[in-house]
């Protein structure tokens, strides 16, 4: 079957971007692959300029532009990476751009695309109405649109990662990858396949984004809802993007939220990486069925680092939380000088943190020479807990969890 994108567009446009993007790394990941039983290598695509792997279609779509299309500017629709992305790439050669971003897109996407200097529209509930506007736009002023994923020349630009990392690790068995638009799987499907034709690729989406996945099973396709993975929450995929998938991508699994949270945080623990919600979906879907890829080579696609800080934190304590790391838990004293002291000495003597405190004396069920201590505290692991409980019912203090999803023994 003839595709849309070759190997040879591929590779025309790595020689073509080379001075344009970076060569990023694959990381071996020690202690990913000690927890999964896989040999986990990570592309990190966190490392370009605008930390995500779009530099390099907007990179070879910008390049190919006309003396008259480069005069009269272009413009794009993004939830982020794309948009950063265009503006960064255009900045560079002098060309004009404007961007069209959904409306919740969140603000450090759009701080990080007027840095590069475009003009920010803010328009529309998803990528969907964003494109209306901006083809809207387009008309009006004459600008070439630059679309993040249904075009040829984007396609074979992103395509140039799964070039490098072929080239870095032949001996992939698998590459996981994650799929909004399918511009990014399309791409390295092409270079991957024709380096390696046994090379399994895998497809991620969300479970509130699965549009590829539910046309693969036959299904109508549905989508909606706020995601952590808003990279690649895409209402369908590209037409081009579909054809290149159809025959060359051999299966796309879902992750939910909690997965991708998940992932996200283990990035950040285990291997120091920062990752946004689509960047560390393809590490969601490894996690959720390790006995799948147990012994073999595997690559993840990590796409992007752009998340805002505060989603992160939230990322962060949501997991901790999830994992008993992080427990509220009440404790029975007698109202006395020198108690609250003495729980918190054998609380610390757990090596736990302790986080928070609430004294509590005036509530009517309580005794009027006792008090109750609401604590949170955060462990080393949810086996801490339950020392923790065993040290202080030794000392004759009665405790309760009041928010925790670990089951402690006592």
């Amino acid at each position: 079957m003839s595709l849309p994108v070759t190997v040879a567009d591929v590779e025309a446009a790595a020689a073509r971007i080379a001075g344009y993007v970076v060569r990023t790394p694959a990381l071996a990941a020690a202690s990913l692959s000690e927890t999964t039983g896989a040999r986990v290598t990570l592309k990190l695509e966190t490392r370009q300029r605008t930390s995500s792997f779009k530099d390099r279609g907007a990179a070879n779509r910008l390049l190919q532009l006309t003396a008259n299309e480069r005069e009269r500017g272009v413009i794009a629709m993004s939830a982020g990476n794309h948009a950063q992305a265009v503006a960064y790439q255009a900045a560079r050669l002098g060309i004009r751009a404007t961007i069209v971003m959904p409306e919740n897109t969140p603000f450090t996407k759009v701080r990080r695309t007027q840095h590069f200097g475009a003009r920010i529209v803010l328009a529309g509930e998803g990528l969907a109405e964003a494109g209306d506007r901006a083809r809207e736009i387009a008309a009006e002023q004459s600008l070439t649109v630059i679309h993040p994923y249904d075009d040829a020349r984007i396609i074979a630009g992103q395509g140039t990662a799964g070039l490098e990392l072929l080239h870095d690790v032949p001996d992939l068995d698998v590459l996981l990858v994650p799929i909004g638009g399918g511009g990014l799987i399309s791409g390295i499907a092409v270079a991957a396949k024709h380096q390696k034709p046994a090379l399994e690729i895998v497809g991620v989406q969300t479970e509130l984004y699965p549009t590829y996945f539910r046309i693969k099973s036959g299904l109508v396709p549905f989508h909606g809802g706020q995601t952590i993975a808003e990279g690649i929450a895409v209402k369908s995929i590209g037409e081009i993007p579909l054809a290149i998938v159809s025959e060359l991508v051999d299966d796309v699994v879902l992750v939910s939220e909690q997965s991708i949270e998940r992932a996200v945080h283990l990035l950040i623990e285990e291997e120091k990486l920062v990752a946004e919600g689509a960047g560390a979906a393809p590490l969601a879907a490894l996690l959720d069925d390790p006995a799948r890829f147990a012994g073999c080579s595997v690559g993840l696609i990590v796409g992007g680092g752009n998340i805002d800080t505060g989603l992160l934190a939230n990322v962060i304590a949501r997991v901790r939380l999830r994992e008993g790391r992080v427990v509220k838990m009440r404790v029975e004293i007698n109202d006395k000088p020198g108690v609250l002291a003495e729980v918190a000495r054998l609380i610390g003597e757990c090596g736990a943190n302790i986080l928070d405190v609430t004294h509590q004396r005036l509530f009517y069920d309580v005794p009027s020479k006792d008090a109750e201590l609401d604590i949170t505290v955060e462990t080393r692991s949810p086996a801490d807990i339950d020392e923790i409980r065993a040290k202080l019912h030794a000392a004759q203090y009665l405790t309760s969890i009041l928010e925790t999803t670990a089951k402690p023994n006592l």
